[in-house]
């Protein structure tokens, strides 16, 4: 007969144990409701030692935060091949993909949860931002780029920000349908941008040129198309 022997954790490894425990209790409830008790139990360890390597439940929410931020971030990375449109496509399903498993979750990041308005929490959420424009800019192959490109990127990216939170609530509209709504959106943005602006006008053109004639791009033109016929 043996018996199991409970195998002692290193400082970091006990930590990010902590830390992935935390942020599975964080995607399915709100972190307002989630105990340090519970976190404790869940890990198998006391609370006292829970506050051995986390001074509070703030300090441990934010690395919880931190480890969502980086893999949210993840989500938008996306090699560079293929139509734009179909890449967007397979970006925002990986999106929504880390919006439906992590939803109290993912709305305590964007709205800040418990630690609202801490530099922290701001920072972690410009951060994820930032990833996604760089990543967008990365794709349409642009490293400075005017003011209007820049208005429709970081103005897409708070659209599909504000449009999972909203979804959130209910999720009355099949999520296949919202990751193709959301990469309607984007080549909805450039349009009205193109139609004040040559340079944008010039970029939607290479975009459409490059989008087959099942492209998300092509399927908004022509569902525009029907409307007006």
């Amino acid at each position: 007969m043996t018996t199991g022997v409970r195998r002692r954790m290193g400082v970091e490894e006990r930590r990010q144990q902590l830390i992935g425990v935390a942020l599975d209790l964080f995607s399915h409830r709100s972190p307002d409701d989630v105990s340090i008790d519970e976190i404790a139990a869940a890990a198998g360890i006391s609370r006292p030692l829970v506050y051995h390597y986390f001074p509070g439940k703030l300090s441990l929410y934010e690395a919880a935060l931190r480890r969502a931020a980086e893999d949210l971030a993840e989500r938008f990375v996306e090699p560079h091949e293929g139509p734009l449109g179909a890449r967007l496509l397979r970006v925002m399903g990986r999106f929504l993909s880390f919006v439906d498993e992590h939803g109290p979750g993912f709305s305590a990041l964007m709205r800040g949860g418990p630690a609202v308005g801490s530099s922290t929490t701001n920072a972690l959420i410009d951060s994820v931002r930032q990833a996604a424009y760089v990543q967008i800019l990365t794709h349409l192959g642009i490293t400075d780029p005017p003011a209007r490109l820049e208005l429709v990127v970081r103005s897409w990216i708070s659209l599909a920000e504000s449009t999972a939170l909203i979804w959130l609530d209910g999720r009355r509209i099949p999520r296949a349908e919202l990751e193709l709504q959301l990469v309607h959106d984007f080549a909805a943005l450039a349009a009205v941008s193109a139609a004040y602006d040559t340079e944008m006008a010039e970029l939607l053109r290479a975009i459409l040129s490059e989008e087959p004639p099942d492209g998300p791009f092509t399927d908004l033109i022509t569902r525009l198309a029907a409307l007006t016929s």
